[in-house]
C-alpha cells in the first residue's frame, strides 16, 4: 500500500485497541489516545525504510536518505544469508526485514527501552521522529515537497513538546498500563509494535504479499510471501486502496475513538 493509506490503517488501528482496552476495563486517558494514534500512523510508514523512494526516505532530508540505503543493503544482506531453495533471486531488500513481525517487535522493544531509559528528551524524540511521519503520511498533500520539510519538522517537535508536557500531567497516562515506579511510557513501544504489523499486513494484501512470518519457513520459503488468494490482491495505489480501503479505515477509526471515548 502506499504512505496515506498506511498512516490510516496505523491510526485506526490503535483506535480500535483504545475501544477494546475500554471494553477490557483499561481504558486509555485521552492523551494515550491521541498520541497513540499518532505515533502509529507514523510507525505504520517505518517498514519502508528499506525503500529509497518511500516517504519516510525523504522524510528527513539527507539523514533518513542515507538511513534507507543503510537499511535497504542490510536487509539484502539478510536474505540473501537466509533464504532456501524455494525463495526467489533478488536485487534489493525491500519487502523483506523490515516487513517482518520480528522487525516489529524488535522496533517496538527498543522503543520502549528508550523511553523508560532516558530522560525527557528521549522521549521527545520518539514523538518528535513518528509525528514527522504521521504529517507526511495523514497530511501528505500539504506534506509534499523539499519546501514544505521545515514546517512539518517544526510542527512536529511543537506538537511533541505540547503532548509530552500534557502526558506528564497526573492521570493524562505516562503510565497508562504499567503503573510500577519507573515504567513511566513504556507503553510508547505498543503503538510501533502495532503500526509496523498493520503495514505488513496492509503489503500482504497487495499483489507481491508480505514475508511477515520470517524467519518461520513455509514450505520450501523462509520469506514466504503472505497474502489471500491472488484474485483479492491488489497493486498499490489502485482504486482499491484509494476509494474503498482509506474511506473504510476513516470509519474503523472514528468508531473506535468514539468507542475508545465510551461516547458509544
Amino acid at each position: 500500500m502506499m504512505g496515506p493509506a498506511h498512516s490510516l490503517s496505523g491510526a485506526a488501528a490503535w483506535l480500535g485497541v483504545g475501544a477494546a482496552a475500554a471494553a477490557a476495563g483499561h481504558p486509555m486517558p485521552w492523551p494515550v489516545l491521541l498520541v497513540g494514534a499518532l505515533v502509529c500512523a507514523g510507525a505504520a510508514l517505518a517498514p519502508d525504510l528499506d525503500h529509497k523512494a518511500a516517504t519516510i526516505s525523504r522524510s528527513f532530508g539527507p539523514l533518513s536518505r542515507w538511513l534507507c540505503e543503510i537499511v535497504d543493503k542490510l536487509s539484502y544482506a539478510v536474505y540473501k544469508a537466509t533464504k532456501k531453495q524455494g525463495d526467489p533471486r533478488r536485487s534489493g531488500g525491500h519487502r523483506t526485514l523490515t516487513h517482518t513481525w520480528l522487525w516489529a517487535v524488535l522496533i517496538g522493544a527498543g522503543t520502549s527501552v528508550v523511553a523508560i531509559t532516558s530522560d525527557r528528551w528521549g522521549v521527545l524524540a520518539i514523538l518528535f521522529v513518528h509525528l514527522v511521519l504521521a504529517i507526511e503520511g495523514l497530511l501528505w498533500r500539504a506534506a509534499r515537497g523539499s519546501s514544505s520539510d521545515v514546517l512539518v519538522w517544526l510542527l512536529a517537535a511543537a506538537t511533541a513538546w505540547i503532548l509530552a508536557g500534557v502526558l506528564d500531567k497526573p492521570g493524562n497516562g505516562a503510565d497508562w498500563l504499567f503503573t510500577a515506579p519507573g515504567q513511566e511510557y513504556l507503553w510508547l513501544g505498543l503503538p510501533v509494535v502495532l503500526g509496523a504489523l498493520v503495514h505488513d499486513l496492509g503489503d500482504a494484501l497487495t499483489v507481491s504479499g508480505c514475508p511477515v512470518l520470517w524467519p518461520i519457513p513455509v514450505g520450501r520459503k523462509r520469506w514466504y510471501p503472505v497474502g489471500p488468494p491472488k484474485a483479492l490482491r491488489f497493486r498499490a495505489g489502485s482504486w482499491v486502496e484509494l476509494r474503498v480501503l482509506m474511506p473504510v479505515f476513516m470509519l474503523l477509526g472514528g468508531v473506535g475513538c468514539a468507542a475508545a471515548l465510551n461516547v458509544i
